[in-house]
């Protein structure tokens, strides 16, 4: 059951994927940890490190970090499904791009999302 991987009082690590704001990289879409609340980049982006700390941690469930988006996901079992409200805020600042941050996006981003 999913429930067993939601903390719905997990507060984001912050606006935008923890792992790329250490290295100074870039996010094609984010996603939140709903147990321990760690954004993560989508597997859409280059580094793929909300599925990265999934393996690491073993936190399967995700849900999308995106405005106007509410869905989850679990990696154990490849399935979406709609969850409990979690704890706010629920999406990255509206005046945050995607992807982002605007900032560090190459001008070539969508050539390297293809060429991964």
């Amino acid at each position: 059951m999913s429930d067993q991987f939601i903390d719905p009082t997990a507060k984001p690590s912050g606006p935008g994927c923890a792992d790329c704001e250490a290295t100074g990289s870039w996010w094609f879409h984010l996603r939140r940890c709903a147990e321990c609340g760690h954004i993560g980049c989508c597997d859409d982006s280059l580094h793929r490190h909300a599925r990265a700390h999934a393996a690491e941690t073993g936190h399967l469930v995700i849900q999308s970090y995106e405005p106007g988006e509410d869905w989850f996901w679990n990696f154990g079992t490849d399935e979406l499904f709609a969850g409990p409200t979690l704890a706010e805020p629920t999406e990255h600042p509206g005046d945050q791009t995607a992807p982002g941050p605007q900032d560090r996006l190459p001008a070539d981003w969508q050539d390297q999302l293809r060429a991964r």
